[in-house]
């Protein structure tokens, strides 16, 4: 007697799109980032064959994450003409992918889990406090950037510098990320890690449908690979990550190039943090007290009071397309 057997896919014909989607955006992003410096350069010079290079009434305004070679100038120089324009490809990338995803995602035909009663209320509320909590961290995380991340650093102004460059009495020095503080004790990755519990939860809270499951929990795998290959090109010195830093000349050494600088400073920081949340406290590297001193509390509670908002909002967007 012959059993037959099921020939149906595992995904339906939606759900494969999507998945095709998903893998597109994560990939394209961590083999941009893991070719910068080859695509840099590349661009650098095919604008300077095109007599791009060298305009000086081409600026961008003071607080825009400049660099220090090219300050605020868009085309200086060939590296930061290219640096300029992998920024612009980098996102339309990005747009594209996950704009394209999220297309696919409204499309899917899956078929929602069936979790009902107590079961349901408590899995319910358990996610949407991680998700929130998840947002909570990620906002936080923009005033207490790190070197890995493209957030650019501000301080106040004083007296004793030059203030030329400062906007309403703040000034941008990503030196500062450099020096570990509250959120980077916790984990050299605090914008990007908290996408891991929230795709997670939001797979759950959107449905728990394969779709579901393939976008938001794909961007949670997203997020851990991509920050474990940034590691990876920072500790095999494969080119450059994180935003293109703009220093105060009071750090620089003289006969030692900025790159140098940069990549020593980088090393520091390694060496101070973690990949995983908190194991740089476990092994003795960090403290709970200095990150409870340190950490932006305010930032957190009022991104996680946003975050429930945010969340419960995408979640009815979904419910009623």
């Amino acid at each position: 007697m012959m059993i037959p057997i099921n020939s149906q896919p595992l995904l339906d014909s939606s759900d494969q799109i999507l998945a095709a989607w998903t893998f597109a955006f994560a990939s394209s992003h961590i083999g941009m980032s893991a070719t910068r410096s080859s695509i840099i350069r590349s661009l650098g010079e095919t604008v300077n064959s095109l007599n791009l290079v060298g305009n000086e009434g081409w600026e961008l305004p003071v607080w825009w994450p400049g660099d220090n070679t090219g300050g605020n100038k868009i085309f200086p120089d060939n590296l930061t003409a290219g640096r300029q324009i992998y920024r612009g490809l980098y996102t339309a990338v990005s747009f594209l992918t996950l704009g394209s995803a999220f297309g696919a995602y409204l499309h899917s035909s899956s078929v929602a889990l069936d979790i009902s009663g107590e079961q349901s209320t408590l899995l319910h509320n358990a996610c949407l406090v991680s998700a929130a909590l998840s947002f909570g961290a990620a906002i936080a995380s923009l005033v207490n950037a790190s070197p890995l991340g493209l957030m650019p650093s501000f301080e106040a102004t004083t007296d004793d510098v030059d203030n030329s460059g400062s906007l309403a009495g703040i000034r941008r020095d990503d030196a500062l990320k450099f020096t570990t503080k509250g959120l980077t004790r916790i984990t050299r990755h605090p914008l990007i890690l908290p996408v891991v519990p929230w795709g997670i939860a939001t797979s759950v809270l959107a449905g728990g449908r394969p779709c579901d499951a393939i976008l938001f929990g794909g961007l949670s795998i997203y997020a851990m690979a991509g920050c474990y290959a940034q590691d990876l090109r920072v500790i095999r010195e494969e080119g450059s990550v994180g935003t293109v830093f703009q220093t105060e000349s009071r750090d620089t050494k003289e006969g030692v190039s900025e790159e140098e600088q940069e990549r020593t400073r980088l090393r520091s920081f390694f060496e101070q943090t973690s990949f995983i949340p908190f194991k740089a406290v476990y092994d003795g590297r960090q403290s709970l007290d200095d990150i409870v001193r340190e950490a932006p509390w305010l930032q957190f509670f009022l991104g996680t009071i946003a975050g429930i908002y945010v969340e419960e909002k995408i979640l009815q967007l979904l419910a009623e397309w």
